[in-house]
This record gives C-alpha cells, sequence and structure tokens, in this order.
C-alpha cells in the first residue's frame, strides 16, 4: 500500500498540533479495536433472527459454534499477527486485515447455511485476533512513554464502544424491522463499513517508526516521526533510542519452551495462563454475546430486549473508562479482587431473583439491573486490569513467551465460555446455568488472592527477582 504523501517540512510543531495529529493515528487505527467490538457484539441481536426455522434453524450446539467460531479464530490470528507484521509493517497487515474484514463480512452476511457461517465467521476471528495484537503494537510504537498508558488503553475504549453501537444498530433494526427475519443480514453487513473507514484511513498515518528502523529505513522512521514529533533534535534521539534498543533486544536470549523446566519461569507462566482463563470464565463474553438471549429468557419482549441491551454496552464503555481513570492510581489486586466481588454478588443476585421472582413481570428489570452490574464492575476492574498485569509480569526474556501462550489460553477460554453457555442453558436453564458461573466467580477470587502479584510502581527487573524469590508482595503469600 502507497504511503502517504501529505509530507511537512521537518519544523517546530506546537503541542496542540502534535496531540492533533496523534489523535488523528489513534482514531483511524483503533477503527481495528470498534472492528473488533463490533464484530464479537453485533451476534448479541442477531444471533435470535438466524436461529429461525426460517433463516439458519440453528440448534443451541449451532448457536455456540456460530458464535465462538470467530473467537477461536481469533486465537490464531494472534498468534501468527506479530510475525507477520514484522516481515511486512504494523501497516500493511492492518490494511490486509482490513480487506479481510470486508470479505468475511459479506460472506458472514450472505450465508445460506450454518456451517458456512460457522466457517465465515471462524475466518473473520483471523483478523479480530491479528488487530487485537497488531493495534495496541502500533500504538505503542508511535507513542511517547508519557502518554502511552492512556493512548493505547484508547483501544480498550474504542472495543467496547464498538460493541455499543453494535447493540445500538440491533436495537434500531430489530425495531423498525421487526417482522423481518432476514434482519440479521443487514446487522452483520453493517460491520463492512467501519472496515471500509480503516482501509480508507491507514493511507493517511505512518508506518511505525520501530519497524522502519528494523528495517534499516532510519530515513523512512524520521519522516515516520515528523509530525508526531517536535523537532529535528528529538526524532534524531527517538530513532538512535530504537536502534539501540534494537541491539540491547538481539544480545537477550529470549526464552523458549524448554526454560518452563525452570521453577520461577514456569510459575510466572502458569500465572498468565490462569489470570487469562479466570477473565473469560467469570463470564463476560456470556454478557457480551448473550446479553439479548438472557433478557428475553428473563422476560422481555424480543424488541424490548434489543434496546434494553444498549444499556449493557453503555456500562461496558462508562466501566472502561472508569477503569482508565484508577488503573494507575489502586494496586492492582486490590482493584482486581474488588471486580470479582462485583461481578460475583451480581450473579448471585441473578440466581436468587430468577427463582425469588420467577413468574413477576419484574424479573427481567432485576435481570437487566445485575447485568448492568455484573458489566461495570467487570469493564471498570478486571477487563483493563488482566491485560495489564500480563503486560507487566512478563520480563523481557520471557515476554514473546508468556504473552503468546497466555492470549492463546485467553481466547480458547472464550471459545469455551461462548460455545457452552447456550447449551447450558438449554439443558438448565437460567438458574443453574448462572450458578455454574456464580462457582468458577469464587474460584477466580481465590485464584487471585493467592496467585495475583502486585505490580504497580515496580520495575520489571523487580517484578523477575521477586518470582525469582518465590515472593509475592501485598498478599504476603509465598508462591512456590
Amino acid at each position: 500500500m502507497a504511503e502517504s504523501n501529505n509530507e511537512v517540512p521537518l519544523q517546530e510543531l506546537s503541542k496542540k498540533k502534535i496531540r492533533h495529529n496523534l489523535q488523528k493515528i489513534a482514531s483511524i487505527s483503533t477503527l481495528g479495536g470498534l472492528l473488533f467490538g463490533i464484530d464479537t457484539g453485533i451476534i448479541n441481536g442477531a444471533l435470535i433472527y438466524m436461529s429461525s426455522p426460517k433463516e439458519l434453524n440453528l440448534t443451541p450446539n449451532d448457536q455456540g459454534l456460530v458464535t465462538s467460531a470467530i473467537t477461536l479464530g481469533a486465537a490464531v490470528g494472534a498468534i501468527f499477527a506479530g510475525r507477520i507484521s514484522d516481515k511486512i509493517g504494523r501497516k500493511h497487515l492492518l490494511w490486509y486485515l482490513s480487506v479481510w474484514f470486508i470479505i468475511f463480512t459479506i460472506l458472514c452476511s450472505t450465508a445460506p447455511n450454518a456451517w458456512i457461517m460457522i466457517i465465515s465467521r471462524a475466518l473473520l476471528g483471523l483478523a479480530v485476533g491479528g488487530v487485537s495484537v497488531i493495534v495496541p503494537t502500533y500504538l505503542s510504537e508511535l507513542s511517547t512513554p508519557d502518554i502511552r498508558g492512556r493512548f493505547v488503553t484508547q483501544n480498550e475504549l474504542m472495543i467496547v464502544t464498538g460493541q455499543l453501537l453494535a447493540f445500538v444498530v440491533n436495537a434500531v433494526l430489530g425495531n423498525i424491522f421487526s417482522g423481518v427475519t432476514s434482519i440479521w443480514r443487514y446487522m452483520l453487513g453493517f460491520c463492512v463499513i467501519p472496515a471500509i473507514l480503516l482501509f480508507l484511513g491507514l493511507y493517511f498515518i505512518p508506518e511505525s517508526p520501530r519497524w522502519l528502523v528494523m528495517e534499516n529505513k532510519e530515513e523512512d522512521a524520521e519522516q515516520s516521526l515528523i509530525k508526531i514529533r517536535p523537532n529535528r533534535t528529538v526524532i534524531s534521539k527517538e530513532v538512535e533510542q530504537i536502534k539501540a534498543n534494537l541491539i540491547q533486544e538481539k544480545e537477550i536470549k529470549q526464552a523458549t519452551f524448554k526454560d518452563l523446566s525452570i521453577p520461577w519461569i514456569r510459575r510466572i507462566v502458569l500465572i498468565g495462563i490462569g489470570l487469562a482463563i479466570m477473565q473469560q470464565f467469570i463470564g463476560i463474553n456470556v454478557m457480551m454475546y448473550y446479553g439479548t438471549t438472557i433478557l428475553t429468557k428473563s422476560g422481555f419482549a424480543h424488541n424490548a430486549a434489543l434496546i434494553a441491551n444498549i444499556f449493557n454496552g453503555v456500562m461496558s464503555v462508562l466501566g472502561v473508562s472508569i477503569g482508565m481513570l484508577i488503573m494507575n492510581k489502586v494496586d492492582r489486586r486490590k482493584i482486581l479482587l474488588t471486580g470479582i466481588t462485583g461481578t460475583t454478588v451480581a450473579l448471585v443476585l441473578i440466581v436468587i431473583v430468577s427463582v425469588v421472582f420467577k413468574h413477576s413481570p419484574l424479573l427481567p428489570i432485576f435481570v437487566l439491573l445485575c447485568t448492568m452490574l455484573f458489566l461495570i464492575c467487570f469493564q471498570g476492574a478486571l477487563g483493563p486490569i488482566v491485560w495489564l498485569l500480563l503486560s507487566e509480569i512478563f520480563p523481557q526474556k520471557i515476554r514473546g513467551l508468556g504473552m503468546g501462550i497466555s492470549t492463546f489460553f485467553l481466547w480458547f477460554a472464550n471459545f469455551l465460555v461462548g460455545y457452552f453457555f447456550p447449551i447450558l442453558m438449554d439443558k438448565l436453564g437460567m438458574t443453574w446455568t448462572f450458578m455454574v458461573f456464580v462457582v468458577l466467580n469464587i474460584l477466580s477470587w481465590i485464584f487471585s488472592y493467592y496467585f495475583a502479584p502486585e505490580t504497580r510502581g515496580k520495575s520489571l527487573e523487580q517484578i523477575q527477582s521477586e518470582f525469582q524469590a518465590g515472593e509475592i508482595s501485598s498478599s504476603g503469600v509465598e508462591v512456590k
């Protein structure tokens, strides 16, 4: 793909201009995160329509596969995206992924039967997994240290914003065309719009300067930085720093699977896997994928459930916004344990109200309030903190190994939850299905209490030394 020709002379730039240019880059590149959110959230309202005998006639098993196939594909996409981007560049891979999004979104929206839908969703998942890795990488390589945290977490905000947008689209189309069972095709087809915007927008943003230096294209790296750094001196220093960091990384021997025989490495990787699985088994994607189904089962009419589910999306966006504000001000473990306590309480309340108010017209309102409580607790604490912990607990030597394994297990756990939830609802009913997730939340709290480390304010080297010594700081619990 051609690079942008909109170059400016290398000159002093005001802070306001730099912020504007950085925000433009963030807004365009995080369309990948928006696509992530829309493609995972749109199924929430479309599933009931496509399950109709007049459409794809989905069984509970089919519903699980249609919903979760995208996450299985994402697990594979996440594994290979980093290596591919190292070969062809962050920006160029995002461009290819935008084309992939367009092709397989169209195939999903025109699928004639369940199996073509499942295969298309799985292949679409490759792009979802790819952007989940590449967009944060790209943003971190374009930003400066003082804004990196806020800059990168904007992608998380765009993901939940995409899910909220999907819920709104579902509600609008579902209520305007309430008698049209094929409306799900237009719901899925909506995802083409942000994919096209990403495709076009990438023309106006630069390639990652870090990747360009990796390819020995230092002059191109300087041109990439020209609109987002104040002057030539800063740009030259940054390019030199990138070169020094790359040399240092080459000198560090990266851990392999053989190194899992070393106790402290094995321990830290297992904790990463545990955090990843825990985040999904708590049940976030039960709400994001099946929120409309849950509300319908509780007593809402389908059209009303589509509208009510928008409140769940609003809570997700609000929760992530709160999480971004507190994550650097409160200890990680405190946020994590408080968040799990909140999600557990919300699920217990769903179990209680589904029994006590089983035949009451108030049941759907109470269930909606409980799902809203669950989402603000999860998105405000668990969601951002688990990703933050995963980015902090792995020292440079084992970061590639640890993040790769943890991310794979996170996506696979996501797949299992998405696949089994409709089957559990069909076999056990709502009360006992949510009891299963109450138990999983309790186990997650116990795991977090004993094994989640406190990392706030610590260097990677300090975290590594504590793991080597078998220490976890704030809990006083020794992990050996």
